[in-house]
C-alpha cells in the first residue's frame, strides 16, 4: 500500500495546482511534488501537459481547509471561515454559533474530532 501522507510542501503545490499555473510554467514547489502528486491520483496531466486536480485532490484540499476550520474556530471564536467549510462543519455538528455573543464555537463531536486529528498527526 502507497503512503498517501502528504507533506506541507506537497499540500502547497495542490493549492498552486488549484489555483492555476500563471505564465504557463508551475513553480519550483509543483515541479518538486507533481510526479509524487499524479502517482498517488491527487493530480492529472492534460494533454497538453498542464495539470489539475482530480476529485481526489480537491477533497484532499476541502478536508485540509476543514481541519484548518476547526483548528482556526478553538483559537478564535471569531475567525473567518470559507462559507462552505463553515457550512459543513455546522452541518455535522462540529461547530455552533454562539449563543451569547458573535462567532462559533466547537461542540464537543468538534473537540473530540480535533483533539483526534492532533493525535493522529503526532
Amino acid at each position: 500500500m502507497k503512503d498517501e501522507a502528504l507533506g506541507k510542501d506537497e499540500y502547497d503545490a495542490l493549492t498552486q495546482i488549484a489555483a492555476g499555473m500563471r505564465g504557463g510554467r508551475p513553480s519550483a514547489c509543483v515541479a518538486r511534488n507533481s510526479k509524487r502528486l499524479a502517482g498517488l491520483k491527487f493530480v492529472a496531466y492534460g494533454k497538453d501537459g498542464s495539470l489539475a486536480l482530480t476529485e481526489k485532490g480537491e477533497q484532499t484540499l476541502f478536508i485540509r481547509a476543514c481541519i484548518d476550520g476547526l483548528r482556526a474556530i478553538a483559537g478564535d471564536p471569531l475567525a473567518a471561515l470559507a462559507p462552505e467549510v463553515r457550512m459543513f462543519l455546522g452541518k455535522k455538528g462540529h461547530m455552533v454559533p454562539r449563543a451569547d455573543a458573535d462567532g462559533y464555537e466547537l461542540t464537543p463531536r468538534g473537540r473530540e474530532s480535533l483533539a483526534d486529528i492532533e493525535q493522529t498527526a503526532r
